[in-house]
Parts: C-alpha cells; structure tokens; sequence
C-alpha cells in the first residue's frame, strides 16, 4: 500500500530529516560550516524557503547554529546533545560534575564488560595522545585527547544511549578542562580515570574500573572545591 500525497509528511519535514541525518552520520562534522543555500537548494532539489524552515527547526534544536554573515554551522549531533548543550551553560562545574558520577561510573562498568581489543588499544592511543600533547604544552590537544578517551569509554558501553548523553557534554567538557589548567597546581597527566582506568577495562574488571573513576571524579571535586 503507497500513501497518497495527502499522508506524505510536508517536504520540509522530510528535508529536515536528510539534514540531520547528514549531521549524524558524521558528513556534516562538528564545528563545520555546512554547505551554501545554493548548494543545498540544488542538491535537494527544494525551494529557499523549504530549506530555510529545515535549517530553522535544526536550529532550533540546538544542532545548528545560524551565524548572520558567515554561514550555519553544527553545534551538536543530535536533539538530544543540542538541548544538553543549552542546558550545560546555566549550571556550575560542581552540578556537571555531580552528573559526571553517574554517567562515567556506569559506563567504566559496562566498558569493562564489553570493550572489544580495538576500544582498549583506542584509549591507550588517546592516553599517548593525551601525554604528548600536555609535554608538548598543546593544551587544546590535551584536552581534546582527555575528551576522546572519555567518549571512547562511553561507545565501549555497547549502550547508544548512554553514549548519545555523555557525547552532549563534549564541549562543556573541553571547555571545563581548559579553565582548570589555568588555574594552576592542576596534574594534566593523573592516572585515575585514565591509565588505571584502561588497564582494568582491558581486564574486564568492572569493579576497578569503577573504582578508577570515582577516584578520578573525588580527585576533581576536591581541586574545585579548593
């Protein structure tokens, strides 16, 4: 059975949505300009108007953001981190953090019941990455490596959900980490949560790995708070 035309989503519902798949998938990365009206109208063949309601509804959704003169780029890779994104910017570090227990703990658990020999070699190159860059005193690839091992963890989890929630932190996250190193007596190269944390995720040792975070996110606590 075809649908009438009548029962065919409006088009710029339909645009909307090959838009963000764009985005999701990653051809459309993060922080990118996306490509010109002119580009997109012939591509997909749609009015400016039909394009423009797509990109506002995007927009709106926190996964684009419209820049007067200069273009649209991506700000998240889905509903769910833009409106995470918004969200993050109203509350402290300590209420991030606070968060972070939750989300890091249970997906050191499940990464250590799950990650495969490609995760673990993954998080030891982002801990190398990671470790050259702090020596090297490129901060913003410090932190962008700190952040890789992170989310790397989190899509080790085999749970896409948890993974989508920890990825909306992204740049609050690498933004958080930045602040902190300026504010000196701050150890860019701590093992808990790194390191240890690997080490029991390659050994499926979920207790440890648990273990690790928490040690990692007291350690936090305690520098804020100091």
């Amino acid at each position: 059975m075809t649908l009438s035309s009548s029962h065919r989503p409006p088009l710029a519902v339909e645009v909307t949505a090959k838009l963000r798949e764009l985005i999701h998938s990653g051809e459309w990365p993060l922080q990118q300009r996306i490509p010109a009206e002119p580009e997109l109208m012939t591509a997909l063949g749609v009015s400016r108007g039909t394009l423009r309601e797509a990109v506002k509804a995007l927009a709106h959704s926190g996964m684009l953001e419209v820049r007067r003169g200069d273009g649209t780029y991506v700000r998240a890779i889905s509903e769910i981190s833009g409106v995470a994104r918004r969200l993050y910017r109203d509350h402290t570090e300590e209420h991030i953090l606070e968060v972070r227990v939750g989300l890091d703990t249970q997906a050191a658990r499940l990464a250590a019941r799950h990650a495969t020999a490609a995760d673990v070699a993954a998080l030891h190159g982002f801990i190398a990455a990671r470790r050259d860059a702090w020596l090297a005193g490129d901060y913003t690839a410090w932190a962008q490596a700190d952040w890789d091992f992170h989310a790397r963890v989190a899509e080790a989890s085999c749970n896409p959900l948890l993974h989508e929630l920890y990825e909306s932190f992204g740049g609050v996250f690498i933004q958080d980490l930045l602040r902190q190193r300026r504010r000196g007596r701050f150890d860019g190269l701590q093992q808990a949560g790194h390191g240890e944390l690997a080490d029991a995720i390659e050994a499926h040792d979920e207790a440890a790995a648990v273990e690790s975070v928490n040690r990692n996110l007291n350690s936090c606590a305690e520098w804020l708070r100091g």
